[in-house]
């Protein structure tokens, strides 16, 4: 306990829970790593497209890049609205829920799912890669990095969003201030310069044109460099962790985290154009990244690039912070809803949704594994799911502001809701027909993968909810209660041997009922019985029958069962479904086991928990006059 005290912190209660919300200042960290981050790999990811073009894709970057910016502006104004109406959570989840129906909502919670994993995975392998670029030698050990930052993740957001928020706004805030600085040196040399700067530090060598430009590799590029805009919708669905006022504390985020991101986007694909910086292929030895190449030109490498490239793998690894604040929420209110497992819903000890922490953990480790931490590898899955994500919650928008036009009482009413209706809408239409492109360019990359795995996983969500609404239809309390004379039940004791845990299950037993049976389980039986057993009958005799005899009621029986196959649960079961046979459906059967508890964790392996293995079975194959009762002895 002290160790689990020392990693993830005291038990919290919950009534501290409104101290554990957070504001803009913890919000950005929160919940803008993802978006902050994926400015490090979305040029990145256009640049590693068009290398076929050599030296001449630094000629198109800027045309690439333009467009991402403008489509973030218009999802700043669509997310800004959908907070406003959205308050306490305006995930696209609750907004296709409320709007589009149950079907569209199950498509948003799935694709939200997969694209919250895949952040994670992409993260971490982009801040490693920013690792490797500053420290070649790291190279072979990319996987293990990996994993291990995703370990140091997880437990920080045990403890809690706030903590975490706190404690990743150092290196958040160190990466916006380095950046930002690199970005205006680079900008006013560049200028003084004449657009052709000399870099302190020359970039690789871009290779030969292999192809020429072409409309299908530039859309192709802006497939890629889409994967900056990732993030956005994570304030919209996180807005449950704010403090009150909550859309002021939203808004504040929001607007702090996309205007940091529409600056390093244009300033980083202006500048890489001005210094000739290109992409390199993170799968080979002496990869470096756009970035590294970028603040290396500009500044050199001296102390303020590592400190740059430091608080760059920082925010890169740390980026999977943004999943671990949104997906918990997101499985949370899907499971509320009856379409995950009830656990999800459950907060742990420091009041964050544990269970969804450790899914995410682990389907993102298993990611990790499965393309060896390599970013380029995981890229062609990343951002359909957010795209699709953006269109649903958009398009679930519009029907909210025309149902909201149809009830408005005043000229001006109108006026607001039409013109929240048309931002929402340039929305739906520009986040629907870039996720039009990213699917067509990515598919035969990797993007089926995740094309494939937003239907399975739906499936899987009905597959859920069929099966808590078949429950709740059968165990709803339909009639009364019928009081009616019956004889009391038939109480079976499981018995090892006579001692004080035995002791107490035989007592209360006897509260229960008269009608007591206690049952052992034997290998051996007649004439080769083992001295246990004959020892447990003395005993049974002695301080069992013999009492009950002297206080006048009818002695309790033991029955000796042989479990010829060292299976204990098999002659116990077949004992109960003769005994139900015997009295009929009127008589019903307790099964009492008694077990030893013990206080400290390296007592457990020390016993054999037959009784628990027992437990299961009459638990899965008890019949259904059988109730099962758990007598524990808890050692001192």
């Amino acid at each position: 306990m002290n160790l689990w005290r020392l990693i993830l912190g005291r038990r919290l209660a919950n009534r501290d829970s409104p101290e554990r919300k957070i504001g803009a200042f913890e919000g950005v960290p929160a919940m803008g790593l993802d978006g902050l981050g994926s400015s490090a790999y979305g040029p990145e990811a256009a640049l590693t497209i068009l290398m076929p073009l050599g030296a001449a894709s630094l000629a198109f970057i800027g045309w690439v890049m333009a467009p991402i910016v403008c489509l973030l502006a218009v999802l700043f104004a669509s997310y800004w609205q959908t907070i406003a109406a959205y308050p306490s959570n305006g995930g696209a989840y609750i907004v296709a829920r409320e709007n589009l129906g149950t079907g569209a909502s199950l498509l948003a919670a799935a694709a939200l799912m997969i694209d919250y994993v895949l952040n994670v995975a992409v993260g971490i392998s982009a801040g490693v890669g920013a690792l490797v670029s500053a420290v070649p030698a790291l190279h072979p050990h990319i996987l293990p990095l990996c994993l291990g930052i995703l370990a140091v993740v997880t437990v920080v957001n045990l403890r809690g969003t706030l903590d975490a928020g706190r404690l990743f706004a150092i290196p958040t805030y160190l990466f916006v201030a380095s950046f930002l600085l690199i970005l205006l040196i680079g900008v006013v040399r560049t200028l003084a310069a004449a657009g052709a700067p000399h870099p302190l530090v020359s970039p690789a060598p871009l290779g030969p044109a292999t192809q020429a430009a072409s409309a299908w590799l530039l859309l192709h590029a802006f497939a890629s460099g889409c994967t900056a805009m990732t993030g956005v919708e994570a304030v919209s669905n996180g807005m449950g962790a704010f403090r009150e006022p909550r859309v002021r504390y939203g808004h504040r985020t929001l607007a702090a985290i996309v205007a940091i991101l529409g600056v390093l986007l244009a300033g980083i694909a202006w500048l890489a154009s001005a210094y000739h910086v290109g992409a390199m292929d993170q799968s080979r030895a002496g990869y470096r990244s756009v970035l590294s190449q970028l603040a290396a030109a500009v500044v050199g490498q001296g102390v303020f690039y590592y400190v740059a490239i430091g608080a760059l793998l920082s925010v890169l690894a740390l980026s999977a912070n943004t999943s671990f604040a949104g997906f918990p929420r997101l499985c949370r209110t899907v499971a509320a809803d009856g379409f995950l497992p009830k656990s999800f819903t459950l907060s742990g000890r420091r009041l964050v949704f544990s269970v969804g922490m450790l899914y995410l953990c682990a389907c993102a480790g298993v990611l990790l594994v499965a393309f060896g931490g390599i970013t380029d590898r995981l890229i062609p899955l990343f951002a359909i799911g957010a795209f699709l994500t953006f269109t649903l919650s958009q398009a679930g928008m519009v029907l909210h502001w025309r149902r909201m036009l149809r009830q408005a009482k005043s000229a001006a009413e109108r006026r607001g809701h039409s013109a929240h209706l048309a931002i929402n809408a340039v929305g739906a239409l520009t986040t629907g027909a870039a996720l039009a492109v990213i699917l067509t360019a990515k598919f035969f990359e990797g993007a089926w993968i995740t094309a494939l795995a937003i239907p399975l996983v739906i499936a899987l969500l009905h597959t859920i909810g069929r099966y808590y609404r078949r429950l709740e239809k059968e165990v709803a309390a339909t009639r009364p209660v019928v009081f009616r004379p019956g004889r009391p039940m038939l109480v079976l004791v499981a018995l090892e041997r006579w001692n004080r845990v035995a002791e107490k299950a035989v007592q209360f037993a006897l509260t229960l009922s008269p009608d007591v049976i206690g049952v052992h389980l034997s290998q051996l039986s007649g004439p080769d019985e083992d001295e246990d057993l004959t020892g447990l009958k003395r005993d049974w005799r002695i301080y069992v029958e013999d009492p009950a005899r002297t206080a006048g009621r009818p002695p309790p029986r033991l029955f000796v069962l042989a479990a010829q196959r060292r299976s204990l649960h098999e002659p116990f079961l077949k004992l109960t479904e003769e005994l139900e046979e015997s009295f009929g459906p009127r008589r019903s059967i307790a099964v009492l086991i008694p077990q030893i508890v013990g206080r400290r964790w390296w007592e457990y392996p020390l016993h054999a928990h037959r009784a628990r293995a027992l437990r299961a079975h009459i638990l899965k194959h008890g019949g259904e006059d059988v109730t099962l009762i758990d007598v524990p002895w808890r050692l001192e």
